[in-house]
């Protein structure tokens, strides 16, 4: 019953305390990703845990000019975790979405808040994005899933209310 707990209360979360996630934590989510369902158990889903500031805020501006804008798309969040894929195997984008929704899961039920963030795809393939992947020896021709932004919550979101007509049971 708590992994229904957890799953129920888990909020998306857009305000963080500078505090920076300690490894112990880290490592706990990061293991929640390696352990998602991969179509087949290929497992082509890679996660790069960014923590160093200039590496972050040199994301943090990109991601921003996919927009056209200027302000943190990680909201203020200490810890990024890059979402991976090769696009040579598929599928990719489903592949590297559970390990997205897991790493959220985890970070929830450690205690941490999180956010998955749009435009990783856009961001890694410009000549700056794909200068990271080499910076981190990847191949340049890996696919953005997604960016995990992780860290202490700074506020406690209520949920929203659910949709109606969204189960139908036949």
């Amino acid at each position: 019953m708590e992994a229904m707990k957890n799953l129920l209360e888990r909020r998306s979360i857009r305000k963080y305390k500078e505090t920076q996630v300690p490894d112990e934590l880290l490592d706990q989510v990061l293991t929640a990703g390696l352990y998602a369902p991969t179509g087949m158990n290929r497992q082509n889903v890679v996660m790069v845990a960014v923590r160093d500031k200039e590496t972050r805020d040199q994301m943090m501006k990109l991601n921003a000019a996919v927009m056209g804008r200027e302000g943190d798309p990680f909201y203020g969040a200490p810890c990024v975790i890059v979402v991976l894929g090769d696009p040579d195997v598929y599928p990719v984008v489903e592949n590297g979405s559970l390990v997205l929704g897991n790493l959220m899961n985890a970070a929830h039920a450690v205690g941490l808040g999180s956010c998955w963030i749009h435009r990783a795809k856009q961001t890694f393939e410009t000549e700056e994005g794909k200068a990271l992947l080499r910076a981190w020896g990847l191949k340049e021709n890996l696919v953005g899933i997604g960016n995990c932004i992780l860290g202490y919550p700074d506020e406690d979101p209520a949920p929203k209310p659910r949709l109606e007509g969204r189960i139908l049971k036949v």
